[in-house]
């Protein structure tokens, strides 16, 4: 069983140094940081993690073909795992259609620039020429690294629809499906699987992180105001397919996504969201968390990976995961 951190790009750099030291300590096997628009920049955190720890391993989720070129992920990527010493995963996909619109950007081919990326920054950390002519890219021969890549980084993909999920059985290492809610893993594993057949490969061949939001506390009024705030902030730009196992649609978060995006009013955005909407992810004590993962460890996952907002305070909770949790789960 593996564990791991995931954190936004929405805090002081310093903050994560901590907060890296307190995963070591507690146990984590992997700490990994979201490169969100117009927050701070996560090639730079890495950075800053990779000289601040010493064991586990850092990654970037995610990281998309739009707005970072390919080639210019390829070479942070070997460049961080050449500061990590061996430490860095490669967390990419095509990210979230209304962010990258805010560029102005034309959100085409997702399915396809992800996977043609995947393919090119292979090669690349293969010290292999990413010569490609694909619907997204084409590079001519002289698209390879001009220094040394110590092994080929491996590569992760972000995804929540059907096709996406499938991708991650057939071309990446491991996985990062977002569970809204939890139980969730339960649909999404079969279509990793197709992905995984056509490819000839098993569960065993990736790691396929089980991603969910979670927000431990003692205090779970303040636990569950955490949470609503996350799912303010992101609940439009979920899939209709996540939402639908809720009961929910994108037209229930317009209002939410007006108030916090436009107005500015993250206070009112926030008791805008309704019980329902904070099954999304896990809002409680440590007993709370563990009473929801129980059913995805008799499922068979085999990574728990635990995401913003984490808690009130967030030290407090990774402890509490280390102490109450990963101890739990570790000798499943």
């Amino acid at each position: 069983m593996k564990f791991s951190l995931r954190f936004n790009n929405d805090l002081p750099v310093n903050d994560y140094i901590r907060y890296v030291a307190a995963a070591e300590a507690a146990g984590f096997d992997q700490f990994w940081l979201s490169n969100d628009l117009f927050l701070r920049s996560a090639p730079v955190i890495l950075s800053a993690l990779a000289m601040s720890s010493e064991r586990i391993e850092i990654g970037s989720c995610i990281l998309n073909p739009y707005t970072i070129h390919p080639a210019e992920i390829a070479m942070f990527a070997v460049t961080l795992d050449e500061l990590s010493g061996g430490r860095f995963n490669l967390g990419i996909s095509s990210g979230a259609a209304d962010f990258v619109r805010w560029l102005g950007m034309d959100f085409t081919y997702p399915r396809t620039r992800a996977l043609e990326a995947i393919s090119a920054i292979n090669k690349l950390t293969s010290n292999q020429n990413a010569a490609i002519d694909g619907l997204a890219l084409k590079w001519t021969e002289e698209a390879w690294l001009r220094f040394e890549s110590k092994r080929r980084v491996p590569i992760y993909l972000g995804a929540m629809s059907p096709k996406m999920l499938e991708a991650i059985g057939e071309a990446a290492d491991g996985g990062l499906p977002l569970l809204f809610p939890p139980e969730h893993y339960a649909n999404v594993l079969p279509h990793v699987e197709r992905g995984l057949a056509r490819a000839s490969r098993s569960l065993d061949d990736i790691d396929l992180a089980a991603c969910i939001w979670c927000s431990i506390s003692d205090d779970k009024g303040s636990a569950e105001a955490m949470l609503a705030d996350k799912i303010a902030y992101y609940g439009h730009a979920m899939s209709p397919m996540l939402l639908a196992q809720l009961g929910l649609s994108q037209a229930d978060f317009e209002p939410i996504r007006h108030l916090y995006h436009v107005v500015g009013d993250r206070e009112r955005a926030r008791q805008l969201v309704t019980p329902q909407m904070l099954r999304v992810g896990i809002a409680g004590t440590a007993e709370t968390l563990i009473e929801r993962l129980e059913g995805l460890a008799a499922f068979g996952v085999r990574h728990f990976s635990f995401g913003p907002p984490l808690g009130p305070d967030i030290e407090a909770a990774i402890e509490a995961i280390g102490r109450q949790i990963i101890p739990r789960f570790a000798q499943d």
